[in-house]
């Protein structure tokens, strides 16, 4: 694959949206800058999901098999692949923040609405000669110098394979791995409502790949350890249901008490959400720092997203985060508050 295979491209996959906010001229300047880098820093958010994380690889082996030099990366002060993400194949690309380029040439950030949410390694933004931002989050800031950002794409993992193609890549095994957990888990197995005709079109092309998707499937949901079973009951525990909204918390002695890393509580959310009587739902859970990570779903009547980047953080509108560094009551009461007024 060279960069003048792009003349060749004729019809890029659709994304999702009825007419795509990113132009052809925005296009082109990225696959200018792809073509003119020897070594090309890639970054996406910090506690990555297969989102960000699938993206990022599948990019980048499509830009190692152009013959680029590939470095990619996650903030994370404590830097490790979450469990269930670690079957991915290319993780050799990756790198932990204090080996990343201070200064790249080109970066290229992927699933990250913000700098801010790129961690350590965030400050590499600002020294980057361009940086060119994959992303789908109608909160994103328009960080970068070029942004391949369409908010209704189901997953950034869409917008990964559309730059692949028109890079001239083909869907092989491991880029279609990366890209199927992309899809996968930003479309809750295509449960969400931000499933479009066109993801599923996407699936069928990375499903006739080969793909185990069962096996996939097993390594995203149907594995977890014992711990996990256990401080799922003390977060269960301690529930509570206020009007239309439900929620808990999870603490660093709990995971403690089992040795359990931050990144196995990540799903507790999806079982919280299920509550009938609910339509937000709400789990914080305290990282090592001693910080809160809050997770929110809604069912469709309230924007999470927009209470989200009231507290500082973003995301979709059925589904956002934010970061606390108030107490439990204080973090859940704030958070109300703006519910209140929804």
């Amino acid at each position: 694959m060279t960069p003048d295979v792009r003349d060749r491209v004729e019809r890029p996959p659709r994304l999702g949206a009825a007419v795509s906010p990113i132009s052809e001229a925005t296009w082109e300047r990225a696959l200018d800058l792809i073509a003119g880098a020897d070594e090309i820093a890639l970054a996406c958010h910090v506690s990555p999901d297969g989102d960000a994380l699938g993206s990022m690889l599948a990019t980048g082996f499509a830009l190692r098999s152009m013959g680029k030099r590939v470095v990619g990366s996650f903030g994370d002060r404590h830097f490790a692949v979450p469990r269930l993400l670690r079957f991915l194949p290319g993780q050799d690309m990756l790198v932990p923040p204090e080996d990343y380029p201070a200064a790249p040439e080109l970066m290229m950030t992927f699933d990250s609405p913000s700098a801010e949410r790129l961690g350590l390694i965030g400050p590499s933004v600002a020294a980057a000669r361009e940086v060119i931002v994959v992303d789908h989050h109608r909160s994103n800031t328009g960080f970068g110098t070029v942004g391949l950002v369409d908010p209704g794409a189901a997953a950034t993992a869409m917008l990964a394979e559309q730059l692949i193609h028109r890079l001239g890549g083909t869907l092989d095994r491991d880029i279609a791995t990366c890209l199927y957990a992309g899809l996968v888990t930003d479309t809750g197995s295509f449960r969400h409502s931000s499933t479009t005709p066109a993801a599923h079109e996407m699936a069928a092309r990375l499903v006739a790949t080969g793909l185990r998707t069962d096996e996939i499937a097993r390594e995203l949901w149907d594995r977890s350890p014992f711990g996990y079973l256990k401080v799922l009951a003390a977060a269960l525990d301690r529930v509570e249901l206020c009007d239309e909204l439900v929620w808990t918390y999870v603490t660093r002695v709990d995971r403690a008490a089992y040795g359990l890393p931050y990144s196995e509580v990540e799903g507790i959310i999806d079982i919280v959400r299920r509550t009938d009587e609910a339509e937000v739902a709400v789990v914080l859970k305290e990282d090592d720092e001693g910080a809160w990570q809050v997770s929110t779903r809604s069912k469709g009547t309230a924007d999470v997203g927009a209470l989200c980047a009231a507290m500082g953080g973003g995301g979709h509108r059925n589904a956002a985060g934010f970061t606390s560094h108030e107490s439990v009551d204080d973090t859940i009461g704030a958070f109300r508050r703006l519910l209140g007024k929804v």
